[in-house]
């Protein structure tokens, strides 16, 4: 099976849903979020991460960028959607689509990139802070 990586620029909360996941799926969107939107490069990924989610207090003002290997047969469902710059290519996967793609991703969702604050809350999920104090400086 051939794979695609892809990246998600995610908060704490959602970091931590990931984690209890065993880094295995992500959460169920909430209410007011009707689209997952995971990202086709590590660059912009980084970019969400930076520039929102540690300006962000639902974030928990810090920015973790992940990456993880989805089945690309089945990503052919969806088209690739460019939202500005060259880089700004994304996926729009509905909500209700999002246990089916879950259920491709190949591997664990990996911890590739973190932005801390000096207001970067902080966990208690001991296997997730294990993995967060590794990007300290």
């Amino acid at each position: 099976m051939k794979t695609i990586t892809l990246f998600r620029p995610v908060g704490l909360k959602e970091m931590e849903l990931i984690a209890e996941s065993g880094f295995k799926a992500f959460s169920s969107r909430l209410a007011w979020q009707p689209i997952f939107y995971p990202v086709m490069n590590q660059q912009y990924a980084e970019q969400i991460a930076l520039e929102w989610n540690t300006n962000d207090e639902f974030s928990g003002f810090i920015g973790i960028v992940t990456a993880f290997d989805v089945n690309e047969d089945y990503l052919k469902h969806y088209e690739v959607q460019n939202v500005g710059g060259t880089v700004h290519n994304e996926l729009w996967i509905p909500a209700e689509e999002l246990n089916d793609f879950n259920n491709h991703i190949s591997g664990t969702i990996e911890i590739v990139n973190v932005y801390f604050t000096s207001r970067s809350a902080k966990t208690e999920n001991l296997a997730l802070n294990s993995k967060l104090e590794k990007f300290k400086k």
